[in-house]
């Protein structure tokens, strides 16, 4: 898949050559006995321009001078009466050179997940994944490609991620007082790029049900990616009718040069396609509380926002899908059938990132690392790659815990195991543990942080104060999966599927599903993070 994409892409890129210039009056491309050029006269000689004769003397004493007047510095004159208007040392505005000109900074406020807020001068130029980076290295995180900036208006309820190649200052021009910058994680953001059959399922791409399965599924990205196909996204979704409360279920189709639905059935004819929005002048949001704020009739809503609207309502086009993967898919089309290339290239420039990078931050985090089982018994280590034998062999280990813990009570000393130990609270120093948080505020911290496989957080119980539970994210769904402990041989453990597997703290419980799924529906891969700005 990402070879077939670099080909499209190196093809959309390629520069083409210059024509070489004329040479004794005839073009290189051209026959030698046909041309549409006019042919020199066989006897006259063509003239050439002569260089010209630069004195040396005066461009140098006029830079000097320009030099000496540059360097002065801009403090008016304390004493006008003693000076006529000519002689006055007092400089004109703008006569000095500056490297960078004020007008040209400015000051951008950014929010993070925990309220924390920092104030951050930056360029005219600077474009949102450079400005990621900063905060990146300001803040101290570690740098896994997944950090995006978030355009969030709360007195509309929208917000989405601002594109890689954006400008800041143009975004922050765009919005309201009330409207602000979020700095937070997005998994998802070029997920589609890695598994794009997930992303769009057959039934609402309109040339799979042409094709009838002919075209191979490879090049599903690459009619998107191409600017000379015409792929089109179909389905039926809510619409909310402008000026008024209620939503209409009709059919709408996506195409380049905008979203339309149909005033008659399913029907694609131009005289039944009333459009709704272009795409060239308008961004895609998703809505937050789309129930309460727009009485919508399901939670999985989005808008369709034109760039000059801050805040009218009215020119506001909500629109509602029935689940989540649909309204993925309608959210992920609007984006490449915008951007086309210059997402994939977005997407591609971290991978390709060299070591000459702009500020140098830690690259990976310890739970997105490739992790291995290992079995160390010999006398050289071995990668254990029979899922049923890393599961024994992480019973065995537990068993050893278990062992080490009883010869410690023997010896006198407080057991490790003991509730009262470190091991029961160490798990609240880890990034992935969110504490004493609803069910609901989970749900929307996986939803924020990218609906994709393996992201997960771990909290405290509602219903039961000793155990804990673990919100992951599967196929686009979120499950919860609650750890309860349990006591073997007066020590206590923490167990996922009713004592078989028990670990001694939630860490090691974390670092055995980070190896292996178990009764999960996938390994754990992604943790969700607050960062204090």
């Amino acid at each position: 898949m990402n070879s077939s994409l670099d080909s499209l892409y190196s093809t959309c890129s390629r520069v083409t050559e210059s024509v070489p210039l004329l040479k004794n009056g005839r073009s290189p491309l051209s026959n030698s006995g046909t041309s549409n050029l006019p042919s020199m006269p066989p006897r006259q000689k063509m003239q050439r321009s002569q260089p010209m004769q630069i004195q040396a003397v005066r461009y140098n004493q006029s830079k000097q001078e320009q030099l000496r007047t540059s360097s002065l510095p801009a403090i008016p004159n304390p004493f006008p009466e003693l000076s006529t208007l000519g002689s006055s040392p007092v400089l004109a505005p703008g006569s000095l050179p500056q490297n960078q000109p004020a007008s040209k900074r400015s000051v951008v406020k950014v929010f993070s997940e925990d309220g924390t807020c920092k104030m951050v001068e930056i360029l005219a130029d600077m474009t949102a994944r450079d400005f990621c980076q900063l905060l990146i290295y300001k803040s101290h995180c570690v740098d896994d490609n997944s950090w995006t900036l978030v355009e969030h208006h709360p007195h509309l309820g929208l917000e989405r991620c601002l594109e890689d190649h954006e400008l800041v200052l143009q975004i922050q021009s765009m919005m309201t007082s009330e409207s602000k910058f979020l700095f937070r994680k997005n998994y998802a953001k070029y997920e589609f790029f890695k598994n794009p059959v997930n992303f769009f399922p057959e039934q609402m791409v309109a040339w799979c049900q042409q094709s009838n399965g002919s075209i191979p599924k490879s090049e599903l990205l690459q009619n998107f990616l191409n600017a000379n196909s015409c792929p089109e996204i179909q389905g039926s979704l809510y619409v909310k009718e402008i000026g008024k409360k209620s939503w209409k279920k009709l059919f709408v189709c996506l195409r380049r040069s905008g979203l339309y639905c149909s005033m008659k059935g399913t029907s694609k004819e131009p005289r039944h396609l009333q459009g709704i929005s272009d795409l060239e002048d308008s961004n895609i949001y998703s809505l937050i509380s789309c129930k309460k704020l727009y009485n919508s009739p399901t939670d999985f809503g989005f808008c369709v926002k034109p760039n000059r609207v801050l805040t009218d309502i009215k020119e506001l086009r909500f629109l509602c899908a029935e689940d989540e993967q649909t309204r993925t898919c309608w959210m992920t089309a609007f984006r490449l059938l915008k951007y086309g290339m210059l997402l994939y290239q977005n997407y591609r420039i971290p991978q390709q990132k060299t070591a000459h990078t702009s500020f140098s931050a830690p690259v990976r985090s310890v739970s997105e690392n490739c992790l291995v089982a290992m079995d160390f018994s010999g006398q050289t280590g071995r990668v254990i790659e029979n899922p049923l034998e890393a599961q024994s062999a992480a019973v065995e280990e537990g068993h050893a815990w278990r062992k080490r813990s009883s010869r410690m009570n023997v010896l006198g000393n407080q057991s490790p195991l003991h509730p009262s130990t470190l091991s029961t609270v160490i798990h609240r120093t880890q990034p992935w543990f969110h504490g004493r948080i609803p069910r609901e505020e989970s749900q929307t911290i996986i939803k924020q942080q990218g609906l994709v496989d393996g992201l997960f957080l771990l909290r405290d119980s509602q219903s039961n104060p000793k155990a804990f539970v673990l919100t992951l994210c599967h196929h686009q769904k979120i499950k919860h999966f609650q750890i309860l402990p349990c006591e073997d041989d007066g020590q206590m453990f923490f167990s996922l599927d009713d004592g078989n597997t028990k670990f001694t703290d939630l860490i090691q419980l974390v670092e055995f599903y980070q190896l292996n799924k178990g009764v999960l529906p996938c390994k754990l891969k992604y943790h969700c993070i607050k960062v204090a700005l």
